[in-house]
């Protein structure tokens, strides 16, 4: 008795019992293998499909010169500028590396990671994601601390490869060239000089796991990630091609660095020597060894090449961030009502104001947004409601929106 054609792929004919998934239709039916190869052909046929979101080709004339990137950045971040230099150059090479033909010679470029380190709030994911804009190479940030060990509660390290991939739109090649941004580093360090206590799995474990990724091989990624889907099909990615470029608060380090510059004081001229150390702002003299002090590994440390530093903040540049850059956060307040065809105005007062609570309560740009909020949360509330077309905020408005939300802190504390 012959079988009903319902039982069979009506493409390639395999039946039912060796298909994953077998779709019915109308007239016939398609396996899941037969409907993945069509979809590529149509994909691979179809020319606005090619010029999607994955294509990250660049041609040397659309290449951004360093001057121009860090223009770019001026535009969105305030300050900063070691940090701009050192992180556009870094992303101008990766460009250049891309576009390198290494068959007309033996000289091949290789890529330099970046770690750069700065107190919360100055500004290093603001920097990730500004630059991010500017890029034709996919572009992702991943947070370090909830990498783990294979095994352990927590995401695998090549969970990093993964969100580069979806942002590639699957595309390994384009993906392959592009730029990851790890952000917190410094939650990943060392948790203790002696390892036989415990096993250091989202420590240590996690740096000895990025190595091979930082120095560049052939890994083998989950795409949708690994410890959910344990039966997929692995896409192997090489990182050779790949910038990362690091971030971290490593708060603490300065200490480190007093420590250091204290025992290079040797004789009369070395004293003379350290009093022009400015001991406000010691991450400008951070080095590879500090980091290792911290707690990061020798290897980790040799494969980041270029270490730069994020000033602090003082009371002129948050005040320039609060209103300056083409997002401050005043003008997306002003855009907020505006949609509400409510025009917003702030007497000059109220942003010293901000300002100071900013610096008194230690968070940098994230403390502006923060009393910002505090500021204007019933205003958001209520305004859109009343009608009204015009709103002033002023001086005592702000302060005593501010201690109200100090009261109800104290309060629940």
């Amino acid at each position: 008795m012959a079988k009903s054609p319902k039982e069979y792929c009506s493409f390639c004919g395999k039946p039912s019992s060796e298909a994953s998934l077998l779709i019915a239709g109308l007239h016939g039916n398609i396996c899941d293998t037969c409907a993945e190869q069509a979809y590529t052909i149509v994909k691979d046929s179809n020319p606005q499909a090619k010029n999607n979101k994955g294509d990250f080709n660049i041609s040397k004339n659309e290449l951004p010169k360093p001057v121009e990137i860090k223009e770019f950045l001026d535009q969105y971040v305030i300050g900063q500028d070691e940090a701009k230099r050192y992180l556009s150059v870094s992303v101008y090479n990766h460009y250049k590396r891309l576009l390198q033909n290494v068959t007309t010679d033996d000289v091949e470029i290789e890529k330099s990671n970046i770690i750069m380190v700065g107190s919360t709030g100055t500004g290093k994911t603001l920097l990730a994601k500004t630059i991010a804009r500017l890029l034709k190479v996919p572009f992702t940030i991943v947070d370090a601390t909830v990498l783990t060990e294979a095994g352990y509660v927590g995401e695998d390290i090549e969970s990093i490869l993964t969100r580069l991939l979806q942002v590639a739109d699957y595309n390994v090649e384009a993906a392959q060239r592009g730029i990851v941004f790890i952000d917190e580093i410094d939650k990943i360090a060392r948790k203790g000089d002696n390892p036989s206590i415990t096993r250091d799995v989202s420590g240590e474990g996690v740096q000895q796991g990025l190595l091979k990724l930082l120095e560049g091989s052939v890994v083998n990624v989950p795409p949708q990630g690994g410890r959910k889907h344990p039966d997929q099909k692995l896409i192997a990615v090489d990182t050779k091609n790949i910038l990362f470029i690091c971030g971290g608060a490593f708060d603490g380090i300065e200490k480190k660095i007093a420590q250091r510059l204290n025992t290079m004081v040797v004789g009369y001229a070395a004293s003379q020597a350290n009093v022009n150390i400015n001991k406000e702002n010691l991450l400008q003299y951070i080095s590879p060894q500090d980091l290792k002090s911290f707690g990061l590994i020798p290897e980790i440390i040799g494969r980041l090449p270029i270490l730069t530093y994020l000033n602090p903040l003082d009371r002129d540049t948050l005040r320039n961030i609060l209103t300056q850059p083409k997002n401050a956060i005043i003008k997306q307040y002003k855009k907020i009502f505006e949609m509400d065809d409510i025009k917003l105005t702030f007497e000059e007062e109220v942003y010293d104001y901000i300002v100071d609570k900013a610096i008194e309560y230690k968070l940098g740009a994230r403390g502006l947004r923060s009393i910002s909020e505090d500021i204007m949360i019933d205003a958001m509330f209520h305004f859109p409601s009343t009608g009204e077309r015009k709103l002033n905020i002023t001086l005592e408005y702000a302060r005593e929106r501010v201690e109200k939300s100090e009261a109800k802190q104290r309060s629940v504390a």
